[in-house]
């Protein structure tokens, strides 16, 4: 056989091989792309997004779209491949898998992890939207989750109403840890209650629950890092009761990046006028009780997903800003936002035609 002959049939050979190998061999690898945007202002599968009853509500035009990002499965194993073709691609990201699925998370606990981050979202959004039009809210600590096998389980339950511990009231979730961990391991703390079933009793009835208990709990040991410190094992959170009711309806989309969104559909509808001018407005980003915008992940695959179904503008978490500069779709707008009503300045701003005036994102931020 003639050496160049037989040279290039190495060479093809030596070619099959490194496609078979880049078909089979697994990399530690997931894939993330645009997903669904929706009208926080409009309907979704034949039912209004937003519903508000209890309370006067306005015509809104244009666009608030919330926007999602798509992932690969827990269990799917991307190969070298499609890696590549990831890596190239504009509109999909290759990133670690543990980034998406860290310590061995199974897609069922995250999907669930996301979801209690979806519905703590949509209630900070109702908050910081009524906060932000001085309608009064009550709030109060409650116990958020119980650990299992910790001291606290079969003493506290998810739900009970957090008054005082150690007969200190108690005003934030944050104010639970400092004062357990004021303890040494093994020692006891009290905490003065409403009962879940009580207080879901007393809003039903429209009254002020007042039944309360104190139950006595023995620290343990957390063992963080060899940071000993005392803990009973929950975790606090924030519950609130609304002076009218407003449901948000959307299914099959999980975390808390839609806080924003809805928090301005939300107040885009409980006032006379239009929030957008008429104008397409996407964007992202938590929210909190305050109103502050908190940064997302996947920000390049929500700017191209929103771009694609015609936003021209893009509220972008501070954060997030100098990230989704570096490679911003023609035509998008992206507008810097660290609070609810650095937003809405900048909607006042859009539908009034001063669109020079907007912070708008660089890639320093």
């Amino acid at each position: 056989m003639p050496r160049r002959t037989a040279t290039m049939l190495a060479s093809t050979l030596m070619l099959i091989a490194l496609l078979c190998a880049g078909v089979l061999i697994p990399v530690p690898y997931a894939e993330m792309s645009p997903g669904p945007t929706v009208n926080t202002l409009g309907d979704h599968d034949g039912e209004p997004v937003l519903q508000v009853s209890g309370h006067r509500t306005y015509p809104a035009d244009g666009h608030l779209n919330m926007t999602t990002v798509r992932v690969t499965s827990a269990d799917f194993r991307m190969n070298l491949v499609e890696a590549v073709y990831g890596w190239l691609a504009h509109d999909t990201k290759v990133v670690p898998h543990d980034t998406l699925y860290p310590d061995g998370k199974t897609e069922e606990q995250s999907t669930q992890e996301n979801a209690e981050e979806f519905s703590q979202s949509q209630e900070s959004a109702k908050v910081a939207a009524l906060k932000e039009l001085h309608i009064p809210v009550t709030s109060w600590v409650i116990v958020s989750t119980v650990i299992k096998d910790s001291p606290a389980e079969g003493r506290l339950h998810a739900g009970d109403v957090i008054k005082a511990v150690d007969g200190t009231p108690v005003k934030q979730p944050s104010d639970v840890a400092k004062l357990v961990t004021k303890h040494k391991p093994g020692q006891k703390v009290v905490f003065t209650v409403v009962p879940a079933k009580e207080q879901a009793a007393a809003e039903k009835a429209h009254r002020t629950a007042t039944k309360t208990q104190d139950v006595t709990i023995t620290t343990t040991d957390s063992d963080d890092k060899g940071a000993h410190r005392a803990i009973v094992g929950i975790s606090a959170g924030t519950d609130h009761t609304f002076p009218f009711t407003v449901d948000i309806k959307l299914a099959d989309v999980g975390g808390p990046s839609a806080g924003l969104m809805f928090s301005l559909g939300i107040y885009d509808k409980l006032t006379p006028g239009s929030l957008t001018g008429g104008k397409f407005i996407a964007g992202t980003g938590t929210i909190d009780d305050d109103g502050t915008v908190g940064p997302i992940g996947g920000i390049e695959m929500k700017t191209v997903g929103a771009r694609a179904k015609g936003a021209q503008y893009f509220l972008t978490p501070a954060d997030n800003c100098a990230s989704a500069a570096k490679d911003t779709p023609s035509g998008l707008t992206l507008v810097k936002v660290k609070k609810i009503g650095d937003a809405l300045e900048s909607l006042k701003d859009i539908r009034e035609g001063r669109t020079a005036d907007l912070p708008k994102c660089t890639t320093k931020g």
